[in-house]
């Protein structure tokens, strides 16, 4: 009989592409069974304070909230490498000199700005570029037109709004990912994979080389995991979607290696410097010590 695990992830392409292979049964899966719930970033973080799914996609943000109950899993993670969530606004709107940061800054500080919630790493990456802020939680996928129907001056986007905004007619103020590679030299940690700490440590191993072979799976079988994840890729043709997974489903998906490791104790640290979360953070990774 199959022990089932809730599966949490975001309904978009690249986890729809990463979990392709456990959602049409491509690979052994050693006796689990995996219920996949898709539910936006927001929402899973808020869900993860509370334990409530086996393991879920969250937000590095979010992580410094859990840490009491999960440990992340060393796949699965999405990184902004020199890219990554951005502020925009419509085309046309008068904006200070974009070389000049602490000229952004300090006009972020006097707008409104549309978020994906509080929760999320492009959040905590607003708040270390710009300190306070006056923000609006919105879904990620309204922002677009809450901005354009003039109820926020500005939005942090993320998902496939990266690649579509100028189209959408936008125009980049700043691109966090960017930002935080030129400040550091690292990649940007957007989010990960935790899984529950009262999973027994032997079984937290087995689960997280399943789901490895689900990410490798679809990287070896591109087209195929393209196509698995085109119902979800709003407003995008299949090379758009082709991209975007591409920017999210990678080598540091597979593993977040020394860079990705690096790049999570650099943005916790720093947020916990700023006093943007509550407590250091000792990053529990599942099979490490």
């Amino acid at each position: 009989m199959s022990r089932l695990l809730t599966l949490g992830h975001s309904p978009d392409p690249d986890d729809a592409f990463m979990f392709y292979a456990l959602a049409e049964h491509k690979i052994e899966t050693g006796g689990w069974a995996f219920e996949h719930v898709l539910q936006d970033i927001q929402t899973l973080n808020e869900r993860a304070t509370r334990g409530e799914l086996h393991i879920s996609a969250i937000s590095i943000h979010a992580y410094a909230y859990v840490l009491d109950r999960y440990a992340l899993l060393p796949c699965g993670a999405s990184m902004g490498d020199g890219y990554g969530p951005m502020i925009i606004v419509p085309e046309g709107t008068p904006l200070p000199d974009l070389a000049d940061e602490s000229a952004v800054a300090a006009w972020l500080r006097t707008r409104k700005i549309a978020v994906p919630g509080t929760m999320t790493s492009a959040y905590l990456a607003l708040r270390l570029f710009a300190g306070e802020v006056n923000a609006e939680v919105v879904p990620f996928d309204e922002i677009f037109e809450h901005v354009r129907a003039g109820r926020a001056d500005a939005g942090l986007i993320i998902h496939e709004g990266q690649l579509t905004y100028a189209r959408d007619g936008f125009v980049q103020v700043i691109d966090f990912g960017a930002w935080w590679k030129a400040r550091t030299g690292l990649p940007l940690p957007l989010g990960g994979n935790v899984i529950r700490k009262d999973i027994a440590p032997a079984d937290r191993i087995e689960i997280n080389a399943i789901l490895h072979d689900s990410i490798r799976y679809g990287l070896d079988h591109r087209q195929a995991g393209v196509a698995h994840a085109m119902p979800l890729a709003r407003g995008m043709d299949a090379d758009l979607a082709d991209k975007f997974i591409g920017m999210y489903v990678n080598e540091f998906t597979l593993d977040y290696g020394a860079a990705g490791r690096a790049a999570i104790r650099e943005f916790l640290g720093q947020a916990h410097a700023a006093r943007l979360i509550p407590a250091p953070v000792e990053l529990e990774f599942v099979g490490e010590r």
